[in-house]
Parts: C-alpha cells; structure tokens; sequence
C-alpha cells in the first residue's frame, strides 16, 4: 500500500511563490512517476507536473512551465513542487500522486492523497 502525504499549501499573493511537499510511504517501483494535479471550482482536473523515480525525467503543463519545478529526494521519498510567480489561475487543491510515469502524465493515478489548497489572491 502506498500513501501519499502532501504540505505545504496556504494563501500566497499573485506573483509570490510557494513549495508544496510530497511524502511518500510504501513500495513504489523505479518506473513509477510522482506528480501532481490540481482540481479547482468549475474547473477540469490539469495534470501539472510529475517527476519520474528511477531517472528524474520531467514533465510540466504548458500552463506552469518556466513557473513551476518539481524535484525529488529519493533518500527521504520527498517530491516538491517548487511554485514561484503564482497567479490567481493557480488557485486549486492540489493533489499528490503516483504511478507509472507514463500513465501520470497521460492523467492515470494508481495512488493520491488527500489534497493541499492553494489559494492566490491579494
């Protein structure tokens, strides 16, 4: 069994920046990716970014590149997204997930957790 445990949301002004924290517990094999998507309001589900364990492979949303970099610690089983120049378009509960990196870019999760909001407004 796999959990995913995310931190790291809050309220941030438009422009400002933010790190969200993925821990994950459980087996997770190397062609497994850890990603994130958001989901906010009326909105559709956007797969953001996802990181692949074995090799650090990335992918990135158009909406969030050159914005957001997510990174790994395979010794701590941590993936952050590191979230700077944040709009209010970014506003969403953000959720942590896992499975194989293929699938998780193309929007498959075989695992998730509970959610972290991120909120930007002034």
């Amino acid at each position: 069994q796999v959990q995913l445990v995310e931190s790291g949301g809050g309220l941030v002004q438009p422009g400002g920046s933010l790190r969200l924290s993925c821990a994950a517990s459980g087996f997770i094999l190397d062609y497994y990716g850890i990603g994130w998507f958001r989901q906010a309001p009326g909105r559709e589900r956007e797969g953001v970014s996802c990181i692949k364990i074995s090799d650090g492979n990335t992918y990135y949303a158009d909406s969030v590149k050159g914005r957001f970099t997510i990174s790994r610690d395979n010794a701590k089983n941590i993936v952050y997204l590191q979230m700077n120049s944040l709009k209010p378009e970014d506003t969403a509960v953000y959720y942590c997930v896992t499975g194989p990196y293929a699938s998780v870019v193309a929007g498959g999760y075989d695992y998730w957790g509970q959610g972290t909001q991120v909120t930007v407004s002034s």
